[in-house]
């Protein structure tokens, strides 16, 4: 038996669950030996068809949609096609990047695939730094201390990996990602925090509706204690 997913959120036409890091959303070619999906796994508990809204990447965790109906799907499809939806994140990264900026960088439409010939779509990315660490530790001999940041990001368009590789545009990947990532601090990190995972989690999601802004939270895991600001 598998534990129930948290439901953060449900009405008529919405469920929202706080997705585990290590979890799909839905079955997919890229990962096709995992039978576990985030949608498999709540239609059971729920006993109803669903429509995922948006994607998390298997290692992120947090907030993730479903409709319940055909029409509610397609509402918020259109919802989140016209930018009306705000999603923002925490995110452990290499580095100590500005107080705040915005990453403003056009992305290929397909991270898994060279960028080389494809298309590039336009991505913004805000955030906002709210720590900065250093830590007693040497990556690769280079200096005796290490340096890492806590930053909110909020995606202001959904590009795949949207987050991961502005941050890497900028040079600082976050930790734990393996593809586009550095190896040796994900590793370093890991040790440290005694916490091997991408260190991505959707803190918040905020929808329109006709009463105001609807606005659903998943507080991080027990990890991230150590990293948010008291």
């Amino acid at each position: 038996m598998h534990s129930p997913l948290s439901l953060l959120y449900r009405d008529d036409t919405l469920v929202a669950i706080d997705k585990p890091a290590g979890l799909l959303v839905h079955p997919s070619r890229l990962d096709a030996h995992e039978e576990r999906s985030a949608l498999k796994l709540l239609r059971d508990q729920l006993g109803e068809r669903l429509w995922p809204l948006h994607r998390l990447d298997k290692a992120t965790s947090g907030v993730l949609l479903f409709a319940r109906s055909v029409e509610a799907a397609r509402h918020w499809g259109l919802t989140f096609e016209k930018g009306q939806v705000h999603k923002r994140y925490f995110a452990l990264v290499r580095g100590w990047p500005a107080e705040s900026g915005a990453i403003d960088q056009a992305l290929a439409r397909d991270p898994e695939l060279p960028s080389a010939g494809q298309e590039r779509l336009a991505a913004v990315t805000r955030y906002r730094r709210l720590a900065c660490f250093e830590w007693p530790f040497s990556v690769a001999g280079r200096h005796p201390s290490s340096r890492y940041a806590l930053v909110e990001a909020e995606p202001l368009s959904g590009r795949r990996h949207q987050i991961r590789r502005h941050f890497k545009h900028i040079a600082h990947p976050l930790v734990g990602d393996t593809t586009h990532g550095k190896g040796a601090h994900n590793r370093a990190v890991a040790q440290w925090l005694d916490t091997s995972r991408l260190w991505l989690h959707a803190h918040q999601v905020e929808l329109p509706t006709p009463s105001g802004p609807l606005r659903i939270d998943a507080p991080p895991g027990e990890e991230w204690r150590v990293l948010l600001p008291s």
